[in-house]
């Protein structure tokens, strides 16, 4: 775990972080990046879709825990490349003392960590350069100085996990990372899945997989588990168009577009 230097950016395959900004229309990728992302185009038209009904979901859940449930701490891990509103314009739109831990391990994200640490002067942001699957990311002294993990905290693990395949024990992970939070924290958490539109996911994995980073798409029941122990808010796990839509902030696309674009999502509570 590092929260400083400048470690190279690879450009030679491409990268989830900087395909997801393509697919938002942001400009920090590579031609590497949009090559692999027009590949994904091809077999799945709706993938733009798909991102902006993350980010919205990002957003809704996160005006819900600051605004219902008093949240002033939050810790994203998978931040990706910043795209405004970020997680902690969000939350400190709705709370200005709202303390934001970022954590990610891409290059480019890195580069422009300077965005994540914007903060409203009456909170506090900070960026760790940290891998889910490698970093004891609770334990860094970093996070340690702005989030008290006594008091409860929104784990935001969104559009992330499914590039945690089996073998690297996302299930363990989780629960290790949620134990260790204080009664009243939150879990936070999207993941794709073939449920809705099988053929064009798994040709979405195929292009990923190929590029070199590996995607395990998951059934409804298998992302449910990430939630075990935790009390689910209402909707439970949904399509994330379906968690807790706001009036006047539709995606524009018909229902059927955004059946076959959806990922999961939900959010549950810490007893």
């Amino acid at each position: 775990m590092t929260t400083s230097g400048k470690p190279e950016i690879d450009t030679s395959r491409p990268h989830s972080a900087r395909m997801y900004d393509y697919y938002l229309g942001g400009k920090d990728w590579y031609p590497v990046d949009e090559e692999a992302a027009e590949k994904v185009l091809t077999v799945c038209p709706q993938i733009r879709l798909t991102a902006e009904t993350n980010r919205s979901f990002m957003h809704r859940a996160t005006r819900a825990l600051a605004s219902e449930y008093g949240v002033r701490q939050f810790v994203d891990i998978g931040t990706g490349i910043p795209t405004s509103p970020n997680l902690h314009q969000v939350a400190q739109g709705v709370a200005p003392d709202a303390r934001v831990v970022y954590a990610d391990h891409d290059a480019t994200v890195l580069e422009y960590a300077h965005v994540l640490m914007r903060s409203s002067p009456e909170g506090r942001t900070a960026y760790i350069s940290a891998d889910i699957r490698e970093d004891d990311i609770l334990a860094s002294p970093r996070l340690r100085e702005i989030i008290d993990l006594d008091e409860p905290v929104a784990l935001s693990l969104v559009a992330l996990l499914h590039f945690v395949p089996d073998e690297n024990k996302p299930y363990e992970i989780v629960r290790g990372l949620v134990d260790r939070l204080a009664p009243g924290s939150f879990l936070v958490l999207s993941h794709c899945t073939t449920d809705f539109d099988a053929a064009a996911w798994q040709g979405v994995k195929k292009v990923y997989d190929a590029g070199g980073t590996t995607v395990q798409l998951r059934s409804h029941r298998e992302v449910g588990l990430f939630f075990d122990g935790l009390e689910l808010l209402d909707p439970g796990v949904a399509a994330a168009h379906e968690w807790r839509p706001e009036e006047g902030h539709e995606l524009g696309a018909d229902a059927e577009q955004l059946r076959s674009a959806t990922l999961y999502a939900g959010v549950g509570r810490k007893p």
